[in-house]
């Protein structure tokens, strides 16, 4: 697995807020960026792949939950953490739709902050490869759901920028791909990460048939066929994340 830190990304504007976090986390071992409103994170997180993402509720400009809202979309596998001052049940059920994993009240209760970091880092990483867009949507709802944290590619060049930028725990690759094919994705993976575990998917399974098995032959883990059997993929993504 990779052995760089952890990534977090602070942003606050406040900046004795953003440097007092920056130094606690600093020192417990994770690389840390900060910014102070929206556009400037926006910038940050198009050069960089963050694992958690601390974000301020209430910016000039930009508030944090259209910030995430961006974020997802550049970076879908960082995980969200709201924090306010401005906590309640419609606050928090508008940072949840919008993606965002917890809600943090200001003044932080650090011990509390720093466990969800620690836990959010800890969530295995899955990058799902697949043309379909709801397909991917739905697995990655299924997933998150059950603690994965997941990116989404949607060809074979949108997952080599994720690979290069990303070291996952386990790809889930579909065989039949617009401009290239499952088989271009999994040498791509064992070059980039050979650690990485793979699993590859098809619904054409007389048609990819022989494709599944070269690529199982190469050193692919499993093959799932659609329609999903949901039990079965998520018990195959707990072994290969063990």
């Amino acid at each position: 697995m990779s052995t760089q830190p952890p990534t977090i990304l602070v942003v606050d504007d406040e900046v004795d807020t953003c440097r007092n976090l920056s130094d606690i986390l600093t020192d417990l071992g994770y690389a840390v960026d900060v910014a102070h409103d929206g556009p400037s994170a926006l910038e940050l997180v198009r050069r960089n792949a963050y694992d958690v993402a601390l974000l301020d509720l209430r910016m000039p400009g930009m508030d944090g939950l259209e910030l995430f809202h961006r974020i997802r979309q550049l970076r879908s596998g960082t995980v969200g953490i709201i924090v306010t001052a401005y906590v309640g049940t419609d606050t928090a059920e508008r940072a949840l739709a919008a993606g965002a994993w917890q809600v943090l009240a200001k003044p932080l209760d650090f011990p509390r902050l720093l466990g969800l970091v620690e836990e959010a880092v800890g969530q295995p990483l899955v990058l799902i490869v697949d043309d379909d867009p709801d397909l991917c949507q739905s697995l990655r709802d299924v997933l998150c759901d059950r603690g994965y944290r997941v990116c989404l590619a949607h060809d074979e060049s949108d997952a080599a920028t994720h690979l290069r930028d990303t070291s996952f725990r386990v790809v889930l690759i579909d065989m039949k791909l617009p401009d290239g094919d499952g088989a271009g994705v999994y040498r791509l993976v064992r070059e980039a990460n050979p650690q990485a575990r793979t699993v590859v998917i098809t619904g054409y399974r007389g048609e990819m048939e022989q494709r599944v098995q070269e690529v199982l032959r190469e050193g692919a883990d499993a093959v799932c066929y659609k329609p999903f059997d949901v039990g079965n993929l998520l018990t195959t993504l707990e072994r290969l994340t063990k």
